[in-house]
């Protein structure tokens, strides 16, 4: 994810966390999956928690994982699956 992103992605996740209690991870994810659909355009995909695993397949450019107080944040842009002709 390019710098301008990341910085945005820090920026919306902590403005989540003054929004929302911090037990509230859906909240929080549904917040910055918002924000970024807005201002890049739908398909981002959030997850928050303390403790939890992954596997997806996501847009090339589009992946950050960080963490803010407690929490674990995970927001990448969902991969479009490739038509497949029969």
């Amino acid at each position: 994810m390019p710098a301008r992103m990341q910085a945005a992605a820090t920026s919306a996740a902590s403005r989540a966390l003054d929004l929302f209690d911090v037990a509230d991870c859906r909240g929080i994810a549904a917040h910055i999956k918002t924000e970024f659909d807005k201002r890049y355009g739908v398909g981002w995909q959030c997850v928050v928690g303390a403790n939890f695993g992954c596997f997806f397949t996501h847009t090339s450019g589009t992946f950050i994982y960080f963490s803010l107080k407690r929490l674990s944040f995970l927001l990448f842009r969902a991969a479009v699956a490739a038509a497949v002709s029969g």
